[in-house]
């Protein structure tokens, strides 16, 4: 069968369908005055091709939009398009190698200036830079050239054919920006522009009217919204930092606020704080796994600065896969999701969890393995010769740091899993970090995920749309964070695996459905069960907390959790 055949099934089942709508009686722009988030992750930067932190990315939503965005099912639907481009529709090529978006009429930047084919091809200039260390960088894997047709269309070229050609200027991870306001940003100087990183101009519903750092966002309705009836609330306050706890009850219990992201909390909690009836929690299962990364590369502070976790030093303990599967055997991941999430989540042993297609049957790391670990170790050289308790080998001791974000939950694995990992033999420093540090990507923090200095790490993210093929090129060799890319880039483990790599190459030119889900599950396999580089924890159900007198909200697992914030309006008693 023809790729363009499968292609066209493949959209068919998600290009049309409905968008959710809100059940608003519609009015003037700003009508339902205030309307206030809070996200204890605060922002630190308002440019998502700067930061992987989804707490940027989803804060950026509300200002800056793709062409389209994914919805709550996962279908592709028009937000700057006229139209999600097919191979039915003529906007994908019968060979796959192109893709050709055109900008709905009437599109027009927060200043009044219409968005022209010009933004489009200097977005993607923008993040394909070589030395502009982009973040969403493996949405643009591939591209050749952006072609700009007339004022309002583009032609994306892919080197080769490209059976899921929706990676540019698709989800909230790669937006339009306007070339007018960032185009003496490009490259190096590309973090050096922080009034356009702080308030960048969109076509979102808000702008911006002030930008703290790590602390509050201020916003205001947008008056060049394409519907004039939309936003509902006239300002929006995004409120960053605190925790977890403080979030949940400032939206359940006392009702200040009216959405709080990410309510990562233990069930019991969560019910509490629900009874006091100002809101409740929603939640839905999508790609967001809990898991480990270990560092392939040395981070010891005893190497010279920009030395530390890179390429040139392996790491001394990690680069072992025995070490790796035995730290992975020695956690009871059924325990952790019981004590961390209950209900909304699942043991997982891979990296993508979802949508089935993808999803390996990969179920050997479920159960928790002491004694086979404590083996391993003892093969791979490392035995208690002091009797301390501690494995060493070579006058080395095994002794790791390991890191994650500050949060009850996450503090609670860090406790168990140091214990699982001390029962074996192994050493272990926790280090715990404030949210809006350890995700802001600031190059010059040692604190951040993608710098890594540290041995292990623990987060969550996910990706966006139903396709995990730019999600998995994450891991091609040289997407690795470094100094010459600003820290930046999704190859957090530094993993570098050529069969990987042409694998990638593979999944790019295949467009049989279960083939694709192969390929997929091989590669998820490559960087977890085969090789412990990546230790999936668990497939956690996004949980968020809403007001009872906020209407409109939908949660989505696939985009921006702000996607519809447009719609979003005050319900009246």
């Amino acid at each position: 069968m023809k790729l363009r055949t499968l292609l066209m099934g493949a959209i068919a089942t998600t290009a049309f369908a409905p968008l959710a709508l809100a059940q608003d009686q519609g009015g003037e722009r700003g009508r339902d005055g205030e309307v206030k988030i809070i996200y204890w992750q605060a922002p630190s930067i308002l440019n998502p091709y700067l930061s992987g932190g989804t707490k940027d990315l989803e804060s950026s939503s509300l200002v800056l939009e793709p062409m389209g965005r994914y919805d709550e099912t996962g279908a592709l639907v028009p937000y700057l398009a006229a139209e999600i481009p097919t191979v039915e529709n003529g906007g994908v090529s019968e060979d796959l190698k192109s893709i050709t978006w055109k900008i709905a009429d009437g599109m027009v930047w927060s200043d009044g200036t219409p968005v022209t084919s010009e933004d489009l091809a200097f977005t993607a200039e923008y993040c394909m830079h070589p030395e502009g260390g982009c973040a969403q960088g493996a949405k643009f894997d591939g591209v050749d050239n952006v072609e700009i047709i007339d004022d309002q269309t583009v032609t994306v070229h892919f080197t080769e054919a490209k059976p899921n050609p929706y990676g540019p200027f698709m989800g909230a991870q790669s937006p339009i920006l306007q070339k007018a306001q960032f185009e003496n940003c490009l490259g190096p100087k590309a973090p050096e522009c922080t009034e356009q990183n702080f308030n960048p101009i969109g076509t979102g519903p808000f702008t911006v009217t002030e930008f703290r750092p790590n602390d509050v966002i201020t916003m205001a309705a947008n008056e060049n919204y394409r519907d004039p009836s939309k936003p509902a609330f006239a300002t929006l306050t995004f409120k960053g930092g605190g925790d977890a706890v403080a979030a949940g009850r400032a939206v359940m219990e006392t009702g200040e606020y009216d959405y709080a992201w990410n309510m990562q909390l233990a069930p019991d909690v969560l019910s509490k704080m629900a009874e006091a009836g100002m809101g409740k929690p929603v939640s839905a299962f999508g790609t967001l796994v809990e898991r480990l990364e270990m560092n392939l590369t040395d981070p010891s502070p005893d190497l010279p600065e920009g030395e530390r976790s890179t390429v040139a030093h392996p790491h001394p303990i990690l680069s072992d896969e025995r070490v790796r599967r035995a730290l992975s055997m020695a956690i009871d991941r059924e325990l952790l999701t019981e004590v961390g999430y209950g209900q909304a989540g699942r043991p997982t042993c891979n990296l993508v969890p979802a949508p089935a297609l993808y999803a390996s049957d990969n179920t050997e790391c479920l159960t928790q393995d002491i004694e086979g670990a404590k083996a391993l170790l003892e093969e791979a050289g490392w035995t208690d010769t002091n009797g301390d308790g501690v494995r060493d080998k070579d006058g080395e001791k095994l002794s790791l740091l390991y890191q994650t974000s500050t949060n009850a939950v996450r503090q609670d694995f860090q406790a168990l899993i140091k214990d699982w990992w001390s029962q074996i033999g192994v050493e272990t420093e926790l280090r715990n970090v404030d949210a809006s540090v350890f995700f802001g990507g600031d190059p010059g923090s040692p604190d951040t995920f993608q710098k890594f200095y540290a041995d292990v790490e623990m987060y969550a993210n996910n990706f966006d749309g139903t396709d995990p093929q730019a999600y998995l090129a994450a891991y091609r060799c040289g997407n690795e964070p470094k100094p010459s890319s600003q820290w930046q880039g999704e190859n957090i483990n530094r993993f570098c695996n050529e069969e990987y790599d042409a694998l990638l190459d593979e999944l790019s030119r295949t467009g049989e459905l279960d083939q694709r889900g192969e390929i997929a599950k091989q590669l998820n396999n490559m960087v977890t069960k085969d090789s412990m580089t990546i230790v999936p924890l668990v497939d956690r159900g996004r949980v968020s907390a809403v007001s009872n007198t906020l209407g409109g909200v939908v949660l989505n697992t696939w985009d921006s959790e702000l996607w519809n914030a447009a719609d979003w309006y005050r319900i009246k008693e």
